[in-house]
């Protein structure tokens, strides 16, 4: 099987509402997720309140697959992580979404097919879910208020894996076209200087100089791009032209 085509399951155990079944389903969509599995939804499938709830993400609701067991939900998964915040007392690794994303990623590179299972939204995994798993995955959240909802937790998951192979820049500058060269900067703060001059900005000459500073710092700290400049040189120059000057 290729790898592009394997992406995480996203097991929804013993879900109890249809609002967060379609809430986890935007939430998949949201990055890229469309492999639902449902385990004994407690409303039964289809249920009408998921999709309004879903906000469009329709896609995942309709090829949502529904299974009696858990076991029936993994069986084609390689490797399988319980989302929990408790201590179960097993012995089984313990990752964040971060690491998670990270290990099936590799899996998938392999041909492998991870699975991530959700418990339902009041109580959690049973001890005989998380048994299943291979990994248990808890978010890293105030040890004095642990408390996710279904979506919540769907989302952390389903981004960090999405950001793995995102390539939206970090940084992106508010500028398209780029900033203002240090030229066209210096031509704006020099034409203003001299502007100001002329009208008797600069009253003292023992000011002169900090209140040059502060101007240049205040359009050097204003990330101009070449056209704000431009335009801040047509308004330095219409604010100065002669009112009879046409």
């Amino acid at each position: 099987m290729s790898a592009t085509l394997i992406q995480p399951a996203i097991i929804l155990v013993r879900p109890q509402l249809g609002e967060n079944i379609g809430k986890a389903a935007r939430a998949m969509l949201n990055f890229g997720l469309t492999d639902m599995r449902l385990v004994a939804p407690r409303d039964g499938w289809p249920n009408p309140a998921a999709g309004p709830a879903a906000s469009g993400a329709d896609r995942v609701l309709d090829e949502a697959k529904v299974f009696d067991t858990v076991e029936e939900a993994v069986a084609n998964c390689h490797n399988v992580y319980a989302t929990t915040v408790r201590n179960r007392d097993m012995p089984k690794p313990v990752v964040t979404p971060r690491e998670a994303s990270a290990q099936m990623h590799d899996q998938i590179a392999a041909g492998r097919r991870p699975g991530i299972l959700f418990g339902p939204e009041r109580s959690g995994l049973t001890n005989d879910d998380v048994a299943l798993a291979d990994t248990i995955l808890t978010v890293p959240v105030n040890p004095d208020f642990g408390s996710l909802n279904l979506a919540q937790a769907v989302i952390l998951t389903a981004y960090e894996f999405h950001h793995r192979t995102d390539v939206t820049p970090a940084y992106q500058p508010s500028h398209p076209e780029g900033v203002a060269s240090k030229e066209e900067l210096l031509g704006l703060m020099q034409h203003m200087e001299t502007e100001l001059g002329k009208r008797g900005f600069f009253r003292s000459e023992e000011r002169r100089e900090t209140q040059v500073r502060t101007i240049r710092n205040l359009l050097q700290n204003a990330n101009l791009s070449a056209q704000e400049v431009r335009t801040l040189r047509g308004i330095v120059k219409s604010l100065t032209r002669d009112p009879f000057e046409r």
